[in-house]
């Protein structure tokens, strides 16, 4: 007679055996379910309603008073788990004997993949815990293609499931990313996920990205790289303002502009004292020993960032870690950073922008996404040798043989900001991928004073990101230099020929002329955006960086590192109007043919004007950031009427000297933006092709113009703008600091009866804003 062990002992040896299958034990206590349920012993539903019971009592064990609110629903979904697997050892090892246990085990370890029987009694992948969705669809997945095919459906719905889960629940993504993702690929990002929740918009569309391009790098000289990346889940934000009593800032997006900027400061200060729960501390140490001492760029990644329609580019911070200290300092700038982020959830510009998209009740979670940074070391500075931004539309062409559908890049040398952010003391090389040496100003003095002046980077050795002028860093020993700059010899530039430079560094321009020329960089640019189109189904724009290898060849390599995509913000086709050529010129406001969009404005009742005088006259910045708050309450008062703006220099620059300090919050309303330059108003106004501003331009639908002042074919009625009675009390208290400087001109006074037109011919390059009577609209 064998001995028969007791259910306490079958308990225990189950258990142990289990150990011994971290992998498969998994799908052995799936088989013992359905042995359960075949034989009667427990009902499916009875079972889960127990698993659901024995869950509920342990919360109360733990001291969750209010389990709802106290609890994530990926914390609930792993208690559940943890109990699913109890609950099945307990009952099998009460009712059934170890012998039937050994028979499960020993048929799981022989199958080469699921029985159809498996497979038909599994879970419900939209009700199952992640972790019991991944082990039956890899196991579908590993199947041969031959046995694969029937279960196809049941695949495709895991997928979604996992991608809805743990990416995105935007359909437009899904619709896409279904087609390109493998549950094996997914199981890789679960991998490097920390805490519960998705790993948000960026993150996922450069996942995407990568998945759709990485079969291009074939050629011998060039490939497609993707960076170290990880990611922190979106529902670790509620528990660190849980458990550092933030919660009560939460309710920031219901209230007043003035309100949302006059406490954002505490806000800032209140979440960079914050600490993290013990378990995701433990993760990002782990990270930070994987990583080394490799600089680090901690990224935002909300749920609705990178997303169809909303970009919100720019509007959420990211931070460069140099990582250049010990664990222990370094763990601390990272957490530091993450709390950042966080706060910047709440920043005004954020939340405005939230509030005009229609999105301010919208559940706005954020993920993070770490990665590490692209490029190499040179001396004490670490930097990529060129990064930017690329466009796979070209929705501003400064002369019409630009293809539109050839896409453009702004390309800078060093960190990518520069290519992406207003700078304001600094220019990109735009690129036309259509006629890459084609450039927008062609005199040596204008290719000179609109290039890279400054390059970020990271100092190793201060620990810090930094800006410095380029030609303190540029040394003719730098490896990729001949690809990047030139030399100005009395207004003709030369490709570098050896390491030897008389004169010194400060005759070198960073033209980019030789990496376009002797690279493939925009061809394979201009394929790679048109791959990501056709696949997205729609316009995109991504930030990269690039790295030169093989530099001793005639040939070099070329490594192109994917860090964003996200569908292209655009203006919306409107009908197309020829600018009239009868306009009598004193019924003219402006006219210009300075890099013109395709567009038409109708019935401008209103333009907000700030004078150039007035604005230069300021005392100090704190006047100027008045004047712009001043724009912003302006702007909220005038919603309804149609209205543009215009003033001196680059509006949205980081600098005040060189034009007005608003942000998107305090113009969202407007119909063009209209930018003046010319001596004493303002610099020559850059293109902002790519920038975030100008993301935010065309997402509002804000046509961004300017007027070159100086230029012969300028036309600028000084009797509109100087000699009209002035609005702005009508709507808003004008503080008497600002009265010689912010003017709302009524159209009408101007002309009775007349309204103001905007006639845009990209074309042509040529727009027209001029009166037109009331009685003569269609």
């Amino acid at each position: 007679m064998s001995f028969q062990p007791s259910s306490n002992d079958r308990f225990l040896n189950i258990y142990l055996t289990l150990v011994q299958y971290p992998i498969l034990s998994t799908r052995i206590r799936m088989r013992m379910r359905s042995e359960l349920f075949t034989r009667g012993v427990i009902s499916l539903r009875e079972f889960e309603a127990r698993v659901r019971e024995m869950a509920i009592a342990s919360q109360e064990r733990e001291g969750l008073i209010n389990p709802v609110e106290e609890e994530p629903e990926d914390m609930w979904n792993l208690r559940l788990d943890r109990t699913r697997k109890h609950l099945t050892d307990l009952i099998f090892s009460q009712r059934l004997t170890f012998a039937d246990f050994e028979q499960i085990v020993t048929s799981v370890l022989s199958e080469k993949g699921l029985s159809e029987q498996e497979i038909l009694s599994a879970i419900n992948p939209e009700l199952a815990p992640m972790e019991l969705v991944f082990e039956q669809a890899l196991a579908m997945e590993h199947l041969p293609a031959a046995e694969r095919q029937r279960y196809e459906a049941r695949l495709h719905e895991s997928k979604v499931v996992l991608i809805r889960s743990l990416i995105s629940d935007n359909l437009r993504y899904i619709n896409i990313a279904k087609e390109w993702f493998t549950i094996s690929d997914l199981a890789k990002i679960r991998r490097r996920k920390i805490g519960g929740g998705r790993i948000g918009g960026k993150a996922a569309g450069m996942l995407l990205a990568l998945r759709v391009v990485e079969d291009m790098s074939v050629c011998p000289d060039f490939c497609i790289r993707s960076a170290e990346s990880y990611y922190i889940g979106s529902d670790v934000l509620y528990s660190f303002m849980s458990i550092n009593n933030l919660v009560h800032w939460n309710d920031q997006k219901y209230k007043s502009e003035a309100e949302m900027r006059a406490e954002f400061p505490q806000i800032v200060e209140d979440f960079e004292k914050g600490v993290f729960p013990p378990d995701i501390v433990e993760r990002l140490q782990g990270l930070l020993v994987t990583v080394g001492q490799k600089p680090m760029i901690v990224r935002s990644s909300s749920l609705l960032e990178d997303n169809f329609g909303t970009s919100f580019a720019g509007k959420y911070e990211s931070i460069f870690l140099p990582n250049q200290r010990s664990i222990k300092e370094n763990l601390g700038a990272l957490t530091r950073a993450v709390a950042r982020i966080y706060a910047s959830t709440l920043n005004p510009n954020a939340l405005l922008y939230r509030r005009s998209r229609g999105l301010q009740d919208y559940d706005e979670r954020m993920a993070i996404l770490i990665q590490v940074v692209q490029g190499e070391a040179f001396g004490r500075y670490y930097m990529p040798h060129a990064a930017g931004v690329a466009f796979s539309r070209n929705l501003y062409r400064w002369t019409p043989q630009i293809r539109r559908e050839d896409g453009f890049v702004r390309l800078v040398w060093g960190m990518g900001t520069r290519a992406v952010d207003r700078v304001g003391n600094d220019y990109p090389r735009l690129v036309a991928l259509s006629h890459p040496l084609l450039r927008p100003s062609t005199s040596a003095d204008a290719i000179r004073r609109y290039s890279q002046q400054y390059v970020d980077l990271i100092d190793l050795e201060e620990n810090v990101f930094k800006t410095l002028p380029a030609s303190e860093v540029l040394d003719a020993h730098y490896p990729p230099l001949r690809y990047l700059a030139q030399v100005d010899e009395d207004g003709y530039f030369i490709s570098l020929q050896s390491t030897l430079l008389e004169g010194g560094t400060n005759r070198l321009v960073l033209t980019f002329d030789e990496l376009l020329r002797r690279t493939p960089f925009a061809e394979k640019m201009r394929d790679i955006l048109h791959n990501l189109e056709r696949n997205y189904r729609s316009p995109v724009d991504l930030e990269f960086t690039l790295h030169l290898s093989n530099l001793e060849s005639g040939r070099p390599m070329l490594n192109l590192t994917l860090l964003q995509c996200r569908p292209q913000s655009h203006l919306v086709e409107t009908e197309e109007v020829p600018v009239p050529a009868d306009i009598p010129e004193q019924k003219v406001v402006f006219e210009t043919r300075f890099v013109v969009p395709q567009g038409f404005i109708r019935q401008v009742d209103y333009v907000l004007f700030v004078r150039p005088e007035g604005y230069y006259a300021l005392p100090s910045m704190n006047d100027r950031a008045k004047l712009a708050r001043a724009i912003g309450t302006l702007n909220a008062a005038l919603e309804g009427q149609k209205f543009i703006c215009v003033g001196p220099g680059r509006w949205g620059s980081s600098n005040s000297d060189l034009g007005v300090p608003i942000d998107y919050g305090d113009i969202y309303h407007a119909k063009a933006l209209v930018e003046l330059s010319g001596k004493g108003v303002g610099p020559e106004p850059e293109p902002s092709l790519g920038t975030h501003f100008f993301q935010d331009l065309m997402e509002a639908q804000i046509y961004p113009l300017a007027v070159l002042l100086d230029s012969p074919t300028t036309l600028f009625n000084r009797e509109f703008f100087y000699h009209q009675p002035n609005h702005v009390d009508d709507f808003v208290p004008l503080d008497p600091l600002l009265a010689d400087t912010l003017h709302l001109i009524r159209v009408s006074d101007f002309a009775p009866g007349h309204t103001l037109q905007v006639v845009m011919d990209d074309d042509q390059n040529q727009a027209m804003a001029f009166v037109v009577a009331q009685n003569s609209l269609k």
